[in-house]
């Protein structure tokens, strides 16, 4: 009987220095984790999502590389340009005209490729290596709460 009543009383006084720690803790203010230092960056790994650049920031890059000039306007030529460089690259000739041959040669080559026995025309497994394999985007960084 005297093993269980020490036993008793021992987590009792676990459980009451337990309950000092926990209450002296609420005592405190909340204090955020500090960032780690840069060495310790270093040899940690690194963040899972970069820190997303503000709106203002990426319209601001958007606007510079079409203002070309630095004068705080863009004009139609500048806005255009990338239309230029664009039809350029389609116009294999030089003649300043775009035949459908020339701006359909995406097409054009990627047909070719895809026929493998060079019959002119694709069957279902031919067909499916034409398939348009896009960049999946990383999911947006979830917004904190307001209460945090």
């Amino acid at each position: 009987m005297w093993k269980f009543l020490g036993g008793v009383i021992a987590a009792m006084l676990v459980m009451g220095g337990g309950l000092l720690i926990w209450q002296g803790m609420g005592d405190r203010p909340h204090v955020a984790a500090s960032a780690p230092s840069a060495s310790a960056a270093n040899a940690a790994e690194p963040l899972a999502t970069p820190p997303a650049a503000d709106e203002a920031t990426k319209e601001e890059r958007r606007f510079n590389r079409y203002d070309k000039d630095r004068d705080g306007k863009i004009g139609a030529d500048e806005y255009l340009a990338s239309r230029h460089k664009a039809y350029a690259k389609l116009d294999t000739n030089g003649d300043g005209r775009l035949s459908f041959e020339e701006w359909a040669i995406k097409t054009t080559t990627k047909f070719a490729g895809a026929d493998a026995d060079k019959s002119g025309t694709l069957d279902a497994a031919e067909f499916a290596t034409t398939k348009v394999v896009r960049k999946t985007r990383a999911p947006a960084p979830c917004k904190p709460d307001a209460d945090d």
